[in-house]
């Protein structure tokens, strides 16, 4: 069975971006070039930025087209860590807002990608 353990984002600038997530995870880029930035994240998984413009096979498809999706520990976390992302500036798409799955929001980086936030409900 594969483990899928890391994310690919194409980016407009990874030093940009790196600077955008660097921010927002309280951490540095493990890796960092003029075409690349990687963060390991506390769970494992590793996230890297790579420049849309130099991606071999070149990729057509833009942000917006999927997820990042972390789960907070309790509903007020949800709104907390809103509250958070507009105090910095973050455009978002859906404030808090209670779904058949939880409690959620979605903000976007700057290159359009989705980061959701969610608690979810028991069922």
């Amino acid at each position: 069975m594969l483990d899928a353990n890391f994310i690919l984002l194409y980016v407009d600038s990874p030093a940009a971006s790196a600077r955008f997530y660097a921010d927002l995870l309280g951490a540095e880029p493990l890796e960092l070039s003029p075409t690349f930035a990687m963060f390991a994240l506390p769970s494992g998984v590793k996230l890297g930025l790579w420049s849309r413009h130099t991606v071999e096979p070149a990729a057509a498809a833009a942000g917006g087209g999927g997820e990042i999706a972390t789960v907070a520990p309790n509903a007020e976390a949800v709104d907390a860590t809103h509250a958070d992302w507009l105090a910095r500036g973050l455009t978002i798409l859906q404030p808090p807002t209670d779904l058949d799955f939880g409690r959620t929001f979605v903000a976007t980086d700057p290159d359009g990608h989705r980061l959701r936030v969610f608690f979810p409900f028991e069922g």
